[in-house]
């Protein structure tokens, strides 16, 4: 199926037009063609304009990250003793991650919003950058619980594990490991032909993610993969928070529910849910499309709030309940506040 495919499907509907709705619930059986085309007509009917209300998150978050995650990132690089440090590292690479992911996702929905169909090369290079961004942000947050229990676990040992150096070489790594993941499963779909042109000429990744489960046996193989992968990361972030809790419930840092501790540990997992939520509903609303439990059209909406509400918020959560409770980050935030208002409110000098 190519761009030609879907132009004479769209000049074939468009002659024999009727109403679309009855089609458009019970279209599980459609081939690639006529569903995207069914999806663009219900993207660009009376009910696209509430599609384009789903571009308000995504911009209004890009926003609040593009003024926080720089000064935080700044802050971490530019101070010598924060960014020797592995935590600090780990966090800067996480918010580099998601800054990338917010940019490009935004992009792809502002995009989206105004009908701009992109070349099919543009439009799989801005899928593989999200999924590395998003890659690169999950296996970081990994990265950082597993630091984490290194640090509780063996104090003693804990620096000469993760020095200055090796720390630097495993953030080389997740970032290899965050092209690979994405860029193997981009080549065995374009080597199989399995990339639905329709829905890359529309470039949503809801739609795409929709036609996904109606596509080939190779695209529904990558997807359900890509689905075990991240939830395997997800496990193993849940399973350390809860090794660290009963490691330590004895000693004393867990009874007071305002301690500083408890406070982390619950926006740790605020954060863990955040994340775990939206694939767990993408999850349940793939299966229930691949059993014809749900209309297509409930699927789509689902979709829609999960990709551009649900996973969007934990990228502009995580500066405000990680990079801002390190003491060492608010404390350099602070000063440069402080300094800047000294400076502004300094009298002129008195003239000679």
């Amino acid at each position: 199926m190519d761009f030609s495919d879907c132009a004479l499907v769209k000049r074939a509907n468009a002659t024999a037009y009727h109403p679309r709705e009855t089609e458009f619930n019970s279209s599980s059986d459609l081939d690639g063609a006529s569903l995207y085309y069914l999806l663009e007509e219900w993207a660009l009917g009376p009910s696209g304009t509430n599609m384009k209300m789903f571009l308000i998150a995504p911009a209004v978050c890009l926003v609040t990250g593009v003024l926080i995650i720089p000064t935080i990132l700044f802050v971490i690089f530019s101070r010598f003793n924060i960014r020797q440090e592995t935590r600090y590292m780990l966090l800067g690479n996480a918010l580099l991650s998601d800054l990338i992911y917010l940019l490009f996702y935004t992009l792809s929905a502002a995009l989206n919003a105004a009908h701009v169909h992109l070349p099919k090369e543009a439009c799989v290079l801005l899928l593989f950058l999200l999924a590395v961004a998003y890659c690169g942000g999950l296996f970081t947050a990994a990265a950082m619980v597993l630091d984490t229990y290194i640090a509780i676990l063996f104090p003693l040992r804990y620096i000469a594990i993760l020095t200055p150096s090796r720390t630097k070489k495993i953030i080389v790594l997740l970032w290899m490991c965050s092209g690979a993941f994405p860029g193997i499963f981009f080549l065995v779909l374009s080597s199989t032909h399995s990339f639905v042109a329709c829905s890359l000429e529309m470039c949503s990744v809801p739609v795409i993610l929709i036609l996904t489960l109606n596509g080939t046996d190779a695209v529904k193989l990558c997807f359900w993969l890509s689905t075990t992968v991240i939830f395997l990361c997800l496990s193993l972030i849940f399973c350390c928070y809860a090794v660290l809790y009963f490691k330590t419930k004895q000693s004393g840092i867990w009874e007071s529910i305002c301690s500083r501790a408890s406070v982390t540990f619950l926006m740790h997992n605020t954060v863990l849910f955040f994340y775990l939520f939206p694939l767990l509903a993408l999850f349940v609303e793939s299966f229930l499309c691949i059993n014809i439990v749900i209309r297509l059209q409930t699927g789509m909406w689902v979709s829609l709030t999960v990709c551009n509400v649900l996973m969007i918020l934990p990228k502009v959560l995580f500066p405000f309940l990680y990079g801002l409770r390190y003491r060492e980050i608010s404390a350099s935030l602070k000063s440069m506040v402080r300094r800047k208002h000294l400076r502004l409110v300094l009298p002129a000098p008195l003239p000679s």
